[in-house]
């Protein structure tokens, strides 16, 4: 319940961040197509950076030098 709760929070957080950055009245028609191309491209963005991050986290070493498990320092 409390992750549900904390990406509701998330969520309503990050439209109203949007909404008051982008000067957006929610009570125009055409306002609410802006919000949703605007939050759906933010979403997509982070998915991008993350998948990028986690490649770029996957190419590096991770385990010590062999030289150093043996003793060879």
């Amino acid at each position: 319940m409390r992750g549900f709760l904390f990406l509701f929070l998330i969520l309503v957080l990050s439209v109203l961040f949007i909404i008051s950055n982008n000067n957006l009245a929610m009570y125009k028609t055409e306002n609410l197509t802006v919000l949703k191309e605007s939050y759906f491209s933010w979403i997509n963005q982070i998915f991008s950076n993350t998948r990028s991050l986690t490649g770029e986290a996957v190419k590096l070493e991770w385990f010590p030098p062999t030289e150093i498990i043996k003793g060879n320092i």
